[in-house]
């Protein structure tokens, strides 16, 4: 028998293990309630998953035909200032295939989609040198102020900023193509060194190339040895000089794939490098370690060269659509597309001139 003397002891010893349990209970259901809440919901899930979404349906005509919707960005270069803002042009139009894939055209629609920035770089800006689809968004970069975009309709936003060689440099990074390869984008120079107007030898760094995750993390690669293995391939060394504004990873062929502007067995000089103009296509291992040389067409007098090219869709990399730009005298003449088949080497599409003495330098399906 408890004496009642001992009672109160006892109910205050009941009440603080009661306290105790409520106190723990309560802690373990806040604890569950702050773990729920901070989970990613569905509508923010792809900020941690790169998005594999592609921004073109191939569209089956009547006719037997396969149509795909295509972009193509402008570098005026000087005359993308505009007042107090640079702009650049976007045309939209689209490419169709034959259902032999034998024969391919291209249509333009109209008008074209004008860009506008006020961000530049000493007075330069919106020099846009391609277009690439990536974690869904499709995306472009500019040349003289090193910015990646994101093109949202007639609005383009900022969103990464590359700078020259190994990264530790204030000077802009000259971009000049875009892939993506395993979620990644690869963004690339011109490929070769850096040299005066005359040719003398400055820096390698236009042989940096930039990866970028689809959260922006940049790192800076050195992929000066890869650029001269490509050159090596052809049996030229520096000062002789490849200049590349268009690069390609198949995932396909497990293969980069280059299509470069210039080639030239002499070294730099600026009044000759427009007479430099390539029609081959290059085709390296991964590891740069195997390079193959196509010749496509006819080169001409040397004034056009490749500026930027596509896979085809559904064509398992065989086909693709390519630009090139004509520059004469320092100037803009024209931009032309055309069609070719890589195993054999058929032109599907001859070149083809688009309107206005522009220079087109990114391509892209969308």
């Amino acid at each position: 028998m408890v004496s009642q003397t001992c009672s109160p002891c006892l109910r205050d010893g009941i009440l603080s293990k009661a306290w105790f349990i409520y106190l723990n209970l309560g802690m373990v259901f806040l604890s569950f309630t702050l773990l729920v809440y901070n989970l990613p919901s569905k509508d923010i899930h792809h900020r941690y998953v790169y998005n594999e979404s592609l921004l073109v349906r191939p569209q089956r005509l009547p006719s037997g035909d396969i149509k795909y919707n295509i972009v193509v960005v402008t570098d005026l270069d000087h005359l993308s200032k505009n007042g107090n803002h640079w702009h650049s042009y976007l045309k939209r139009g689209f490419l169709v295939m034959d259902e032999t894939a034998t024969k391919a055209s291209v249509h333009w629609s109209r008008p074209d989609v004008v860009l506008k920035s006020d961000m530049a770089a000493k007075g330069r800006a919106m020099e846009l040198s391609d277009l690439v689809v990536f974690d869904g968004q499709l995306l472009s970069v500019d040349d003289r102020t090193g910015l990646i975009y994101k093109i949202m309709g007639d609005q383009i936003v900022p969103w990464v900023f590359l700078n020259d060689g190994p990264g530790n440099t204030t000077k802009a990074f000259k971009a000049e193509w875009m892939t993506v390869k395993d979620d990644y984008l690869y963004i690339g120079g011109l490929g070769k060194e850096w040299t005066t107007a005359s040719g003398e030898y400055v820096n390698d760094y236009p042989m940096w190339v930039k990866r970028v995750s689809f959260n922006g993390e940049v790192v800076h690669l050195n992929w000066t040895h890869n650029y001269k293995m490509i050159r090596k391939s052809l049996g030229i060394g520096f000062p002789a000089y490849l200049i590349h504004e268009s690069c390609q990873w198949s995932k396909v062929h497990q293969k980069w794939f280059f299509l470069p502007r210039r080639v030239s067995e002499e070294p730099y000089d600026e009044n000759k490098d427009e007479f430099k103009g390539s029609n081959i296509v290059l085709m390296a291992s991964e590891n740069f370690a195997n390079v193959k040389k196509l010749e496509i067409g006819d080169r001409g007098d040397g004034t056009r060269g490749f500026s930027a090219f596509q896979f085809v869709p559904n064509t398992n990399d065989d086909v693709i659509v390519a630009l090139k730009s004509e520059e004469r005298e320092g100037r803009s003449v024209a931009s032309y597309i055309s069609v070719f088949r890589i195993s054999d080497r058929t032109l599907l599409m001859t070149e083809s001139r688009l309107e206005g003495a522009y220079k087109f330098e990114g391509l892209e399906f969308a």
